[in-house]
C-alpha cells in the first residue's frame, strides 16, 4: 500500500494520491457493517467491506440505479487483492452469486448497468436475463489497449442496460451530445438545417446511441486520475446516472474502486452507496469526494449537454466561474489548468 502511496510523479502529473495524513483521515470516513441497517445509515457513505459480507446487512428497496464495474474475466491485480481468471462457466457462476443478493435491495423500477469486456460480456448476459428484462448493450470505444501482432487490438468494452421491469426511469434529453457539424446543410429558405452556428463553430444537438466514442479514459494529466487500473470515467458514468435517476434517487455501486461512482452521483445531485474491499481505494473515494464538494466539473458536460470529444474549450465548476480546461482529450492534450 505505501509503494501506491508514494510514487515518484512527474511534476504535470495531476494523478489524485494519498498521503500517510490522507490515509488516517479518511479512513475514519470509512464505515463496516456488522448488522442490518437503515438507508439512513449508509447513505453517502463508503463501506469498507467485502461485497458477499456488506450485502447481507442492507436495506430492502433502498436504490434506484445500480452501476457494478465488477473484475473482469482475466487476470489483474488491485492493490492487495488479485483476480484470477477462470473457465466461462465459473466466471458466470461467481457473477450470479453476488447479482442474486443485490435484487432485494432494488426498487420495482430500478435500474442496471453492468460492465464488462469480450471475454466477460457473454457470461454477463446470460446471468442478467435470468434476473431482469435486457433493455440494450451499449459498447464504448476503449482507446488505450496494447497492439497485438497475432489478433486485433482489444479497444471496447461493453455495458449491459437492464431493468427489473418494463416500468423504469429514462431521461433521454439529459443525455443528448452535441457535435460538430461536417456537412452544414441549410433548407430551401438557406436557414441552418437541425444544427447551429455558435460563433465557435457550427454544432448539432443529437439523442445519443448505444455506441460511445467519446470517452476517454483517465491517464496521468487529467484530474480525476487515479492509480486504480481499471477505472471508470468520470463522463461515462455521467451519461448512466443522468439517464437512469432523478436528482436525489439513490445509487448504489458494490465494486466501488476508487470511487467513480459516488463521485458523479454527489455532483450530479444524487445520493450514492459504495462498497470496496480495498482500503487504499476507499480513502481515494473519500478524497475524490471532497474535492467535488469545491468542483462539480464533468469533463465534456457543459450546459446540459455531453460535448463531442475535443470540441469543448472551456467549461465551469459548481460555483458559476469559469476555468480553463483541455481542449482535448486525448493522450496528447496540453494541460491548460
Amino acid at each position: 500500500m505505501k509503494e501506491a502511496i508514494h510514487k515518484q510523479r512527474a511534476p504535470r502529473n495531476r494523478t489524485i494520491t494519498l498521503s500517510d495524513a490522507d490515509m488516517l483521515r479518511l479512513k475514519k470516513n470509512l464505515i463496516q457493517l456488522d448488522k442490518p441497517v437503515s438507508l439512513n445509515e449508509i447513505e453517502n457513505k463508503t463501506i469498507h467491506q467485502d461485497i458477499f459480507e456488506a450485502l447481507e446487512y442492507l436495506p430492502d428497496k433502498f436504490v434506484d440505479l445500480v452501476f457494478v464495474d465488477p473484475p473482469y474475466n482475466l487476470n489483474k491485480t488491485f492493490n492487495l487483492t488479485s483476480f484470477k481468471s477462470m473457465e466461462s462457466e465459473k466466471y458466470e457462476e461467481w457473477l450470479d452469486s453476488w447479482v442474486q443478493k443485490i435484487i432485494r435491495l432494488l426498487k420495482p423500477n430500478a435500474s442496471v448497468y453492468i460492465c464488462g469486456d469480450w471475454k466477460s460480456s457473454g457470461a454477463i448476459f446470460n446471468v442478467a436475463k435470468k434476473y431482469f428484462q435486457i433493455q440494450n448493450r451499449i459498447t464504448f470505444e476503449r482507446e488505450k489497449g496494447r497492439g497485438a501482432k497475432s489478433n486485433w487490438k482489444n479497444c471496447s468494452e461493453d455495458i449491459w442496460f437492464c431493468t427489473l421491469s418494463d416500468d423504469y426511469h429514462f431521461n433521454v434529453e439529459a443525455v443528448k451530445m452535441k457535435r460538430k457539424v461536417i456537412a452544414p446543410y441549410k433548407d430551401e429558405n438557406g436557414k441552418p438545417k437541425d444544427w447551429e452556428d455558435t460563433g465557435d463553430g457550427k454544432y448539432r444537438v443529437t439523442y445519443p446511441s448505444n455506441i460511445w466514442t467519446d470517452i476517454t479514459i483517465p491517464f496521468w494529466s487529467m484530474p480525476e486520475n487515479t492509480d486504480h487500473p481499471t477505472q471508470k470515467p468520470e463522463k461515462l458514468v455521467a451519461k448512466i446516472i443522468l439517464a437512469s435517476s432523478k436528482p436525489n434517487d439513490v445509487v448504489f455501486d458494490p465494486f466501488l474502486g476508487s470511487g467513480t461512482t459516488s463521485v458523479v452521483a454527489q455532483k450530479l445531485g444524487r445520493r450514492y452507496v459504495g462498497i470496496d474491499i480495498d482500503e487504499l481505494y476507499c480513502c481515494l473515494a473519500e478524497k475524490r469526494l471532497e474535492n467535488a464538494r469545491q468542483n462539480k466539473t464533468v469533463q465534456g458536460y457543459l450546459d446540459s449537454v455531453f460535448w463531442e470529444r475535443n470540441t469543448l474549450n472551456e467549461q465551469t465548476n459548481g460555483n458559476g466561474k469559469k476555468q480553463k480546461v483541455e481542449l482535448s482529450e486525448n493522450l496528447f492534450s496540453k494541460i491548460l489548468v
